[in-house]
């Protein structure tokens, strides 16, 4: 019996697709003009395994034989997912590998703007000696500050519990609140959009891009945080109206902002590097080698589990 054929889109660590090559057979997509070789080429596989480029209805009519997409991501919006369930075709995701190393990065992003480490960090490599003796001088902890997590899966329950280890107090909104045992267990409260608004020291960002969070902090929404909190992002830039928070870090309403993505995919706002009280990564979230590695397995495992096995899992259209 023939193998089924994969073809992968990017470049994910080698070392994570031994499984996957041991049980089909598996091709790598060119690195340039990928779009225009799966045009002519996506007829031939039955899975397909994707990084970030983006698919849309006009690859998923290329797939003819095409049975399951699997995304080397937790995101899935760069996938038209309806439009994939409309042909039979299965998409999954990768959510358990990014979880650990994300959080970590949305914790340090907001230790950084908080203790204004990268402000410190250059004005040391100028030359300059800032006096942290005097008010001026000073910056923020997490301890006894009031955390308030938007969007509470995995990963934002990951932050939870690190930032609680500093002795952070955590509140969270997400669109269906916890049970009250697993408010009790996680230690956290849920709080309605405007609450956690107004009471976060903090607000960092966990939820998906959706029709409902996309441009959900603006211009009315600064302005109901908290004067002086900071904003952090990890999880997709077109939840944030970049001119808004521009606005409103240089006004002070916000003290900073951490970011890690940003409304265009792939470049920063150009405002944004202008000034100091913002500290930036390049979409990095999951962007260590164990976590890269376990990306790579759990993604090629969503293809093996089912075209091998005829098991579902990790399904974001059904």
């Amino acid at each position: 019996m023939n193998k089924a054929k994969i073809v992968i889109l990017g470049q994910p660590l080698e070392e994570g697709l031994r499984d996957l090559k041991e049980s089909f057979q598996v091709d790598q997509a060119p690195l340039e003009n990928t779009r225009d070789w799966l045009l002519e080429h996506l007829s031939d596989y039955d899975g397909l395994y994707t990084t970030q480029l983006p698919v849309d209805k006009a690859i998923i009519d290329a797939g003819t034989n095409l049975k399951i997409i699997s995304t080397h991501s937790v995101g899935f919006d760069h996938i038209d997912i309806d439009y994939a369930r409309e042909k039979g075709i299965v998409v999954a995701n990768s959510p358990k590998a990014v979880m650990v190393p994300t959080a970590e990065l949305a914790v340090s992003l907001m230790l950084a703007c908080m203790r204004q480490v990268a402000f410190l960090d250059r004005r040391l490599r100028d030359g300059e000696w800032v006096n942290t003796s005097v008010p001026a001088g000073l910056s923020h902890g997490l301890n006894g500050k009031t955390v308030g997590i938007f969007g509470f899966g995995r990963i934002g329950q990951e932050v939870a519990k690190m930032v609680q280890a500093f002795g952070a107090k955590v509140i969270y909104n997400k669109r269906s609140p916890l049970s009250k045992v697993e408010e009790e267990a996680l230690q956290v409260s849920y709080r309605d959009f405007d609450d956690l608004l107004a009471e976060a020291d903090v607000i960092t960002l966990h939820a998906p891009a959706t029709d409902d969070t996309k441009g959900l902090f603006n211009t009315e929404t600064f302005n109901k945080m908290k004067k002086g909190a900071f904003l952090v992002n990890t999880a997709r830039g077109s939840l944030v109206d970049e001119a808004a928070m521009l606005a409103a870090l240089e006004s002070g309403q916000l003290s900073g902002a951490g970011l890690d993505v940003y409304e265009v995919e792939g470049q920063s706002h150009p405002e944004l590097s202008r000034l100091e009280n913002v500290v930036m990564t390049p979409h990095s979230g999951s962007a260590t080698w164990d976590a890269r590695l376990k990306l790579s397995r759990e993604t090629a495992q969503n293809i093996i589990s089912y075209l091998d096995e005829g098991k579902i899992i990790n399904q974001v259209n059904a």
